[in-house]
């Protein structure tokens, strides 16, 4: 037993990946903050960077060897507020007010459902058995969450504003919600590997997907919105055919 160790002492290392969860709990209460102001854009943007940092203090967990049962609790507690809680404000506060209380439905609804798929996640993570590491089981949180702003970043690239039909975003954020509980499996991007010799393409791509997140951050989203829908009804319908 080391000297730290017989202490009670813990390497300021492994605190690390904590901290970067607390990050990203700043970003959604921040988003959350901005929503009630009306300033959506900040709101908007500050969800994404929540989703960013979202990946970050796991992989920062692995490497520093800092893993641990508290962190894993305090990590899902962030995902609720960051893509349960502030989505579902976001959005509503953005164009379901004026459906009164069907509008508000849809929105607690929706974090509702973020929270079952939160706990879902974290029964089948403490279940060696079930968790394999490879797919999810329906939506996951982050995912949930920016399917879930669409129709704000819809209005924010200029393509369109959806608060004509306040009804049709009450019926996306019923979707988005029912997708997140539902039962097919969906592609972990953490569990995808990369071979050394397309390694090259795959950091071409990410250079061109940054390029386009600092320069039109709102087109990019629905861009990338309606391609993940479209790889999630590729996957869904391939594997019933």
């Amino acid at each position: 037993m080391t000297k730290d160790a017989r202490e009670g002492r813990l390497p300021v290392v492994t605190l690390v990946p904590n901290l970067v969860t607390m990050l990203g709990l700043c970003f959604g209460l921040t988003s959350i903050r901005f929503t009630f102001t009306e300033q959506f854009q900040l709101a908007a943007g500050l969800l994404i960077l929540a989703a960013l940092v979202d990946g970050l203090d796991g992989l920062l967990a692995r490497r520093l060897n800092a893993a641990s049962p508290f962190g894993a609790e305090l990590d899902s507690l962030s995902d609720f507020v960051c893509f349960g809680v502030a989505p579902a404000l976001l959005v509503y506060n953005f164009g379901l007010e004026g459906l009164a209380g069907m509008g508000w439905l849809a929105a607690l609804f929706f974090a509702i459902c973020c929270c079952l798929r939160l706990a879902r996640f974290n029964v089948a993570a403490k279940d060696e058995t079930s968790a394999s590491g490879k797919s999810f089981t329906g939506v996951p949180a982050p995912a949930g969450a920016m399917l879930g702003i669409f129709p704000v970043t819809l209005w924010l690239s200029g393509l369109v504003d959806p608060r004509e039909a306040q009804i049709l975003i009450a019926i996306w954020m019923l979707a988005v919600g029912g997708m997140m509980i539902a039962r097919f499996n969906t592609v972990s991007l953490k569990a995808m590997k990369v071979s050394r010799d397309n390694a090259v393409y795959v950091l071409l791509a990410a250079a061109v997907i940054i390029g386009m997140m600092l320069t039109r951050i709102w087109t990019f989203h629905v861009c990338a919105t309606v391609i993940y829908l479209s790889l999630l009804a590729w996957g869904v319908f391939s594997k019933r055919t």
